[in-house]
């Protein structure tokens, strides 16, 4: 078994934190980080998350049973805080023992920490921190690490990129906190420069979407394994009084598809036909119905090719295991460089 002291010792609270061989976490991918590719990346030695997105309590209780099939390592949920069924989705994780349960899409609401962490399962809590502001206030309100993601990234982003949040974020925070990175990263070179930075490990997403043990459309990984980082660009909010949240993907006819139904929301939201909540929540589900048309359908020209800037570097599909030994290998190599 091949060994890498110099980034183990680097990513030994991220492991211990996550009870995994590597602090490699997969991003919580819709469609795409279900039990298959979740068990494969934790077999692995990475960290596999399962993307609950718009799953009823009903299916997320399902994927959860199947993934543990699959796998007896260590993974994690990701749950949506606008879900209008977060805390049942939170019972079902209790009730699988799910021993890491990930926020992500804003401030976790009222109460929803605390239920996570007081079960009779206890899990621990990851959110999402786009600030060093909000990374602080998330901090005090419970959360056990935190997940800074950059622009770069795909899917939903915020304004910043990751290396500014980096600066920010790790040397005020990272001694005493567990702090995961994300966006952009390709390479393990990049892993082993956020690791010196006081990262306890980081988060992929792009890297793992094509990997052979991913359901993706074979049209789907085509499409990425072709495309550049200037490719994957970011979602145009057409109207500030409807406040989506921007997204990167590989511009198509989606993309454009995306700017009338804004325009059509918005427009509903004029008429006070529906409140801003409904109006939120069906961006959403139209981002989901146009990932899964993508991912499941392959239809690549009008379905969502969710990818962050590093889908430049994906050029073959490779298995998650040799995924995470090339990774591994790249930043030990940069860091014996030192």
């Amino acid at each position: 078994m091949t060994t890498y002291p110099k980034t183990s010792r680097l990513m030994r609270r991220g492991c211990e934190f996550l009870g995994s061989e590597t602090a490699i976490l997969c991003g919580a991918m819709s469609w795409v980080s279900e039990r298959n590719l979740v068990s494969a990346i934790s077999d692995a030695g990475g960290f596999g998350v399962i993307a609950c997105g718009a799953m009823t309590p009903e299916l997320l209780d399902t994927e959860i049973a199947e993934t543990k099939k699959l796998t007896d390592k260590p993974f994690g949920v990701n749950l949506i805080t606008m879900h209008p069924q977060l805390f049942d989705l939170i019972a079902v994780c209790e009730k699988h023992a799910v021993g890491h349960v990930v926020l992500a899409g804003g401030i976790p609401p009222k109460g929803s920490v605390e239920t996570i962490k007081g079960g009779k399962n206890p899990a621990k809590v990851v959110c999402f921190a786009p600030t060093l502001a909000l990374a602080k206030k998330l901090l005090r309100s419970g959360a056990d690490a935190l997940v800074i993601e950059g622009m770069e990234a795909g899917g939903h982003i915020g304004p910043v990129s990751t290396s500014v949040l980096a600066q920010e974020i790790l040397p005020e925070l990272s001694e005493d906190n567990v702090i995961f990175v994300a966006g952009g990263i390709g390479r393990g070179q990049a892993i082993a420069g956020y690791l010196e930075m006081g990262a306890a490990g980081v988060q992929l997403g792009t890297r793992f979407a094509c990997a052979a043990e991913s359901i993706a459309h074979p049209d789907f990984k085509k499409a990425f394994f072709r495309a550049s980082a200037r490719d994957a660009i970011t979602s145009v909010q057409v109207d500030p009084r409807l406040p989506v949240i921007p997204v990167r993907a590989l511009k198509n006819k989606g993309t454009e598809e995306f700017t009338r139904k804004q325009i059509e929301v918005a427009g509903v939201l004029d008429r006070e036909e529906i409140a801003m909540d409904e109006a939120q929540l069906q961006i959403e589900h139209y981002w989901a119905g146009a990932l899964r048309r993508a991912v499941i359908d392959g239809d690549v020209e009008n379905g969502s090719l969710m990818a962050g800037q590093s889908v430049g570097m994906l050029k073959e599909e490779e298995p998650v295991a040799t995924i995470i030994e090339k990774l591994m290998a790249q930043s030990e190599e940069a860091l014996a460089r030192r």
